[in-house]
């Protein structure tokens, strides 16, 4: 927990989590250390009231449900996404639970997962059941980076075999747009400054990398790319980011935007008359909603997809407060787990403080 934005967090006792009617109490095994909950902690979000609790990708099992839940039942191993869906309004119903009007968000709008328990609103909307063959770690890592970026790649970005993707920033969201842009025949080009993040996005993928401080990113994207990339993806969130991919796009090219715009990137100019003279396409993409959840599961069930190649390294609680605020300046590569009990794959798992695998 944090009392102010910007300072230490703490780990503190506070009151068990009180179970909606509607609701679920899901009692926390892993949880994902994401940059959007270094940006909470810092109060670029302002849906966020201190004191408070991050935390929003977790998998655990259910303890509690509500009088109004039907499909779940404690003991249930489950993981949710980031948005948690009202599931009745015009939009839930048309199929769209990630853009929900009357959304929350645990670890945004309300506590969240850096946490012994944890609350999903809306269970029977927002629940996801884990397979038994997927350990607590790895689904730790789906509900925001790693569904995210397989709905902007496959829903979004829909690259044929052969297409050129361009990914603007090999964080988690960006690792796993590589990985799932790959499995469908892509070629990738993966944009990061950061040597390690390349090197792990050529292991995941990517035909080529780029370091991002070079000169003019764009031109180098357009050359290797033999025109300009068929699409485009900023999984980081910057401005300059943001109109480098766009630059670096053939004509009639598509740009997913998937990094949230915060802080001093929050108004960035966009060049429509690129935009407009290219016919660029750019799309918004927040999420995926949980009953897309299904085919993802599927394909890791299959094989085609590995999550846990992603996760890099696992810490106990006590080392959460670290691993979230040196997430900007000193983060690894890839995607630090908290665990908390017995996780990992099944009812046992590796403890805190490892390197993952």
């Amino acid at each position: 927990m944090f009392d102010s934005f910007g300072s230490q967090p703490a780990v503190c006792t506070v009151p068990d989590p009180t179970c909606p009617p509607d609701g679920a109490v899901v009692a926390v095994r892993a949880t994902g250390v994401c940059r959007s909950d270094w940006h909470a902690w810092m109060g670029h979000d302002s849906s966020v009231v201190v004191p408070h609790v991050p935390g929003h990708e977790f998998s655990g099992v259910v303890v509690e449900v509500g009088s109004q839940v039907r499909r779940w039942r404690s003991g249930q191993r489950v993981t949710a996404p980031f948005v948690h869906a009202c599931g009745a309004c015009a939009t839930c119903r048309a199929g769209d639970e990630q853009v929900c009007p009357h959304q929350s968000q645990p670890g945004f709008t309300r506590w969240g997962s850096f946490a012994d328990a944890v609350v999903v609103e809306h269970a029977d909307t927002n629940l996801v059941a884990l397979p038994d063959e997927l350990g607590f770690v790895e689904a730790a890592s789906l509900g925001c980076r790693f569904a995210t970026a397989y709905r902007a790649v496959v829903h979004h970005g829909r690259p044929a075999p052969g297409d050129w993707l361009a990914v603007y920033g090999c964080g988690g969201v960006g690792l796993a747009a590589v990985m799932v842009a790959a499995s469908r025949g892509a070629r990738v080009v993966a944009v990061d400054i950061a040597p390690e993040a390349l090197r792990l996005a050529r292991a995941l993928g990517a035909e080529v990398v780029l370091d991002a401080r070079e000169a003019d990113v764009a031109r180098r994207v357009r050359e290797v790319t033999g025109g300009g990339a068929r699409l485009s993806l900023d999984a980081i969130g910057r401005a300059a980011v943001l109109a480098d991919a766009l630059a670096g796009l053939r004509p009639r090219g598509r740009h997913v935007q998937v990094g949230l715009l915060l802080g001093r990137d929050a108004d960035p100019a966009i060049d429509m008359g690129l935009v407009v003279g290219r016919e660029i396409e750019v799309v918004g993409s927040h999420g995926m909603a949980a009953h897309h959840y299904g085919e993802m599961l599927a394909e890791i069930a299959s094989g085609r997809l590995d999550p846990a190649a992603l996760v890099v390294r696992t810490v106990g609680l006590d080392e959460a407060s670290r691993a979230l605020t040196t997430l900007d300046s000193a983060a690894l590569p890839g995607t630090t787990v908290v665990v908390l009990g017995a996780a990992g794959t099944g009812p046992a798992g590796p403890a805190g403080g490892q390197e993952y695998p």
